[in-house]
């Protein structure tokens, strides 16, 4: 049995479905297959699971500070996981039947459910039938890295997406790699009441952040009683009675640790390695990622790569855009193209960090003249009010034409704050332009300007 379409998109993530539905108005017939939960990554283990478990571990932190706002809570708090969990569970679920109820009617879109393998480039086979289409879209997405490290195999552990269905409280968390998706469960469990332990191998966390961003996140939690192991450079795994024990190499401390559940946060794998990509001769680069140009197109003619599985972003947002990039290039004559994309992430640890463009390590390494300010969030109005003033905001501008460079700011509304300057750099808006912006108080916004007033040479800073 077979069928043929004008276009093929596999994978139902934050790229697959958007596209899928601008090729059907377009009148062109379209089969989206996915092999197991619309919505992606996104909606089934990522942003939307575990921003709601983190806003139930925001209001555990609330409750219990509760007296410095002069509120009066009568007894301890305590944390229903089971009660938790299906209030993530609902949030998730309603999105996959959103999708589900948008895609199933669509006029010629066909929704198709199955593993789809290669098997020539026009060609893909779902359960026994064979499925052609002169134009293919990839937006497979990815899955947690579970590296070979010594004794992981003889230890149960979690990873981003298995610890999602734990509805019962750790007695101690350890959470292996102190970045973004680790500290976010490593916060929101302590918060619920776990004992959690970081072990991370290099020698600060966040190695990605500049080192003031990375000391103040360390510092956020240190103060919220999380164990902070770094400079772990060899790290296994045995078990420990019915616990399992994690050792570490490292200079301080001691040499492991025990814990009851272990969460491996190292990174993400592409799930392109069962794809059959030999069998359409579409080349992957050394760690899996499928190969593409600035319009996301692979070697292989009329195949397309979107989203976590080209290497080009890992966040929801990046696939997005490259949903639009696609579409804007096929359907409506644009020339559009990733690299005219900046880097906007946010970490999602409270308070959160938005990020946008270049550290100011890499400014450094530009070898440009740059202009860089900082302001505590203790001298933000917005952020004493709410009696949250950890972290800070820097911006980094060039010093001869004024061009925003990139900007970071810790702190409470920091990743919505950040949005400002995102708008910003794409208006390509001076910062001399900016600091003349007239904002709402109080906001954390307001302080943009402020800060844009009190920039200086980064020579001078640090």
């Amino acid at each position: 049995m077979s069928r043929t379409f004008d276009a093929i998109v596999i994978g139902a993530g934050q790229a697959g479905p958007s596209l899928a539905a601008r090729l059907a108005q377009a009148g062109r017939t379209v089969a989206l297959i996915e092999r197991k939960y619309l919505g992606g990554t996104c909606v089934n283990a990522g942003c939307m699971p575990t921003k709601t478990m983190v806003a139930s571990a925001y209001a555990a932190h609330m409750a219990r500070r509760a007296a410095d706002y002069g509120v009066t809570i009568g007894g301890a708090v305590g944390i229903d996981m089971k009660r938790v969990m299906a209030r993530k569970g609902k949030v998730t679920l309603d999105a996959r039947r959103g999708l589900d109820d948008w895609l199933r009617p669509m006029k010629n879109c066909t929704l198709i459910s199955g593993h789809a393998r290669f098997v020539s480039p026009h060609e893909v086979e779902v359960s026994g039938e064979r499925l052609s289409a002169e134009n293919i879209f990839l937006n497979v997405g990815g899955r947690a890295s579970v590296p070979q490290m010594p004794g992981i195999d003889t230890v149960p552990f979690l990873t981003n997406s298995s610890i999602l269905s734990l509805d019962v409280l750790p007695r101690h968390l350890i959470v292996i790699g102190g970045s973004y998706i680790g500290l976010e469960f490593g916060q929101m469990f302590r918060r619920f009441g776990s004992e959690v332990t970081v072990i991370e191998k290099n020698p600060r966390l966040v190695p990605r952040e500049d080192e003031d961003v990375s000391a103040a996140i360390a510092d956020v939690l240190a103060r919220e009683g999380i164990g902070i192991r770094l400079n772990a450079a060899c790290i296994g795994f045995e078990r420990h009675g019915g616990e399992v024990g994690v050792r570490v190499d490292c200079q301080e401390g001691p040499p492991g640790h025990v814990g009851s559940h272990i969460l491996l946060a190292i990174g993400r794998t592409p799930n392109t390695d069962d794809l059959g990509l030999e069998q359409a001769g579409v080349e992957t680069d050394e760690r899996g990622y499928i190969r593409v140009d600035d319009k996301l197109k692979t070697n292989v003619d009329g195949i397309w790569a979107l989203g976590d599985c080209n290497g080009k972003g890992a966040f929801t947002h990046t696939s997005y855009n490259d949903f639009e990039i696609v579409a804007a290039n096929l359907l409506d004559g644009e020339d559009r193209r990733v690299s005219a994309r900046h880097p906007v992430y946010a970490l999602y640890t409270d308070p959160p960090l938005g990020r946008i463009g270049m550290t100011e390590a890499d400014a450094r390494r530009s070898g440009r003249p740059v202009l860089v300010a900082k302001r505590p969030m203790t001298r933000v109005g917005r952020a004493v009010e709410k009696g949250e003033t950890l972290g800070f905001m820097k911006v980094l501008a060039d010093a001869e034409t004024k061009a925003l460079l990139g900007a970071s700011i810790l702190g409470v509304g920091g990743d919505e704050a950040v949005q400002t300057m995102i708008d910003a750099l794409y208006a390509v808006t001076p910062v001399s332009a900016l600091r003349w912006a007239v904002h709402i108080h109080p906001t954390v916004s307001e302080l943009i300007p402020t800060v844009l007033g009190a920039m200086a040479p980064l020579e001078a800073h640090g």
